[in-house]
């Protein structure tokens, strides 16, 4: 074991985390607003629609990440480049950064994972709630905004916390699109000298730590929405 490796890579690896948090980040945020509608299609049975976002969380939830990410990462830069090419662009396609392509690629992966939470949490709120303010005269669209809505992020929120901390665990495939991130940093001081050994347990250790963070956060968060609620 060689621990002077091992503790110069750990804070090496450290210069990987922002990139890691911003992949997630942004993921998460871009593919909230098309997640929330793919799951308004599946609830309410909207043809045609209902069944494109069905295939799609199915293709997502049924083949593994880092296939996805090898066929995206494949197809997306040859479409971008014919793109170019047909527009007239002075634009070269290598020239885009890497990270561009992970956050796309992430981020339709986490919109079939967050569709399916926003469905469950809004059918979780009692139908009768919305019968009511039906009664009472409210617009339907107010009354789901105002009252199913408020509910359903309130249930999401375990659901929504277990998503960050998968999909922030799984930007350590985007190595694979060759950006530095945690795990890249370590590959690439590790095959100097062969010491993988020691550059996976420092991998280990940074994932291990942060993602408790983010469990100890939601953990936090979920306990005071239900305090509130």
């Amino acid at each position: 074991m060689n621990f002077p490796f091992l503790k110069n890579t750990f804070f090496a690896v450290l210069h990987g985390i922002p990139t890691a948090l911003a992949i997630t980040f942004f993921s998460l945020t871009l593919a909230a607003v098309p997640a929330f509608f793919m799951a308004l299609a599946r609830i309410y049975k909207i043809k045609l629609f209902s069944n494109l976002v069905k295939i799609y969380v199915s293709f997502i939830r049924g083949t593994p990440m880092v296939i996805q990410i090898l066929i995206i990462y494949s197809l997306l830069p040859s479409l971008i480049n014919r793109t170019i090419l047909a527009l007239g662009l002075p634009v070269s396609v290598f020239d885009i950064d890497p990270l561009f392509y992970a956050i796309v690629v992430f981020t339709l992966h986490s919109a079939a994972a967050f569709s399916e939470i926003i469905r469950s949490a809004i059918l979780t709120v009692d139908r009768g709630q919305m019968d009511a303010c039906l009664a009472l005269g409210m617009k339907p669209l107010k009354a789901f905004r105002l009252v199913v809505i408020p509910q359903a992020a309130v249930n999401a929120v375990a659901n929504v916390g277990n998503l960050t901390v998968n999909l922030f665990k799984e930007t350590s495939l985007a190595f694979l699109m060759t950006v530095k991130d945690i795990t890249a940093i370590a590959k690439i001081e590790a095959s100097f000298g062969y010491n993988y050994i020691e550059a996976y347990l420092d991998i280990f250790a940074v994932y291990l730590v942060i993602c408790s963070l983010f469990q100890f956060a939601f953990y936090l968060l979920e306990k005071k929405v239900f305090v509130r609620k």
